[in-house]
């Protein structure tokens, strides 16, 4: 019988300054008021000089192994998901490996925005479940601060967006099913291509050739963009559907489930829920805290509810993310 991925514990680290609405409404011509009717965050973290997505993920991910009772030399295969990277190139991964003092185990680098961490967990299981690895360390982390456009023109984007990592040690378990706690018994990735520039950073970019120019910067290409009401419509219809058949395939009822979504708007999380009639108590938000934090949002956000009691034995915890791309994914974890 194939091993069962278990995830065995988490971890949350964030950018090391606070940063309130009324601070950021100052330079983006908004007010605390605005900003939290249409998106219900209420603060976010940026980081501050000498913090990196390597240094956040190295504090979340020794969190994520004391609370799964590991040691970092356990560690078979790392994960970084980001659409921040620290650098270009490599990928951020190697960066966290080394940081750990993990070389030579394997580093991979996903690169699938807000869905990066539910991509990430699907690769972890496969490995897991395949016999390669037996402890992999799965990590998401972003930095958005020094990539926002924090002005009038920028503020539709500028507001939604923080600084922060999440990681989640995910094992292989032979024991019985009824005694693995976490235990990953469903994973449905997607995508669709056809949308992709709803939500774009454009430059720079490859296939421009210079890949970013002057005229570029003074345009603002090089900051991300959104077609805000779009993209939340497709949030709740893709989200809705997902979420939906999870439950059904699993034959799992609303009142046993623990949602936890991604973060990127708390009315699209609640409409989500109200359709497929999970009560709110039984809805995870931090977003009021973190902002938007892409591919950490999911696993901040878990580990808050595990460190909170959030979630019981019997409980079914649903993940599931929507982005850019368009790209979307769900997991169920059973408790």
């Amino acid at each position: 019988m194939a091993p069962q991925a278990v995830v065995m514990g988490t971890g949350r680290a964030t950018g090391a300054r606070r940063v309130t609405n009324e601070e950021i409404a100052e330079v983006v011509g908004s007010s605390d008021e605005w900003i939290r009717k249409r998106t219900g965050i209420r603060a976010r973290y940026f980081v501050e000089p000498g913090q990196s997505n390597a240094s956040m993920g190295k504090e979340a991910a020794l969190a994520a192994l004391a609370a799964a009772g590991r040691e970092v030399g356990e560690v078979d295969a790392l994960i970084f998901a980001t659409l921040s990277p620290d650098v270009a190139f490599p990928g951020t991964g190697v960066y966290l490996q080394e940081a750990l003092g993990i070389a030579p185990v394997p580093a991979l680098d996903v690169r699938n925005q807000c869905s990066g961490f539910l991509y990430g967990l699907s690769v972890a299981t496969g490995w897991i479940r395949a016999g390669m690895y037996k402890t992999v360390l799965l990590v998401g982390s972003e930095i958005h601060s020094t990539g926002l456009r924090l002005d009038e023109e920028g503020r539709d984007v500028a507001v939604l967006f923080g600084d922060g990592a999440g990681a989640a040690v995910v094992e292989a378990r032979e024991a019985r099913e009824e005694e693995m706690a976490g235990r990953i018994v469903d994973l449905a990735l997607g995508a669709d291509g056809s949308q992709a520039e709803l939500l774009i950073c454009d430059r720079p970019g490859s296939r421009y050739h210079p890949r970013v120019t002057i005229a570029d910067i003074e345009a603002g290409r090089h900051y991300p963009k959104m077609e805000g009401r779009l993209v939340f419509r497709r949030a709740v219809e893709i989200l809705t559907r997902e979420v939906g058949l999870a439950l059904e395939r699993n034959g799992v009822s609303a009142d046993e489930v623990v949602f936890v979504p991604h973060q990127s708007n708390r009315r699209i999380n609640e409409m989500v829920a109200g359709r497929l009639g999970i009560g709110e108590e039984r809805v995870v938000h931090t977003i009021e805290d973190y902002g938007n934090t892409t591919a950490a949002s999911i696993p901040m956000a878990l580990d808050r509810a595990m460190r909170e009691g959030r979630v019981s034995p019997g409980d079914v915890v649903v993940l599931a993310a929507f982005g850019s791309g368009l790209t979307w994914g769900t997991a169920v974890l059973r408790y």
